[in-house]
């Protein structure tokens, strides 16, 4: 079998990733144990690298179908399908796993104004004025990590997506069985542990009891990342 090839966006942080959509598949190609390797893109080339296939990352490409993938969900239901061993759709929970992913990103989009701004500090200038003007878009100028009413925004989702994980026995969104939405949980608090200030990550990893720091370590551990 050839490995696979993700195209992920490099940042000036030692380990490189930072991106929360090419970690989730990048989760998904570890814990399925399939091989990969990945082509590292700078964010303000990535129409370039991709030959203007597309304009955002992950990439997914499979020398042994020929399939060319965007789109992190699109990948992961590809991935799935063409490589079922090890499920993370179970019990035929892909259409829900989807509509978990839209409303989880809605409870915590509001709060991004402290992680935008860090992420731009941790991307070359080039890439930091593209990064700029393209998530201001999403989230309007001036981005601010003091201002606590963001911080509040962003904890506000957190406990909503905390009841979300009580109504099950177990330690994953669906209970004692792993998925991609714990992959997609997993793969934002990723992105802030890897560009915040250490005292940043630390006020999140104290929220709803230290469920998020202890989700991330679970879903690496489970994906042979630690």
């Amino acid at each position: 079998m050839l490995p696979l090839v993700l195209y992920d966006v490099i940042c000036d942080l030692p380990g490189k990733n930072f991106s929360p959509n090419p970690a989730k598949s990048r989760f998904v190609l570890n814990y399925k144990d399939i091989p990969f390797v990945t082509i590292w893109v700078d964010y303000s080339e990535i129409s370039i690298a991709m030959k203007s296939i597309v304009n955002t990352v992950p990439v997914l490409s499979d020398p042994n179908t020929g399939a060319l993938i965007t789109d992190s969900l699109k990948i992961a239901s590809y991935l799935e399908k063409t490589y079922p061993e090890k499920p993370i759709f179970p019990n035929n929970s892909e259409s829900l796993i989807h509509a978990f992913d839209s409303a989880y990103m809605s409870l915590i989009i509001p709060g991004f104004r402290p992680v935008f701004l860090r992420t731009a500090e941790a991307l070359s200038p080039p890439n930091a004025k593209f990064f700029t003007e393209i998530r201001s878009k999403d989230i309007p100028l001036p981005w601010d990590a003091k201002d606590d009413k963001n911080w509040g925004l962003l904890e506000k989702g957190y406990n909503t997506a905390y009841e979300w994980y009580q109504k099950t026995d177990g330690k994953w969104v669906m209970g004692d069985t792993l998925s991609y939405a714990d992959f997609v949980v997993a793969a934002q608090l990723l992105w802030y542990k890897r560009v915040l200030k250490e005292d940043e990550w630390a006020r999140i990893s104290s929220w709803n009891g230290g469920k998020w720091a202890q989700l991330l370590a679970d879903v690496e551990k489970e994906c042979k990342l630690v």
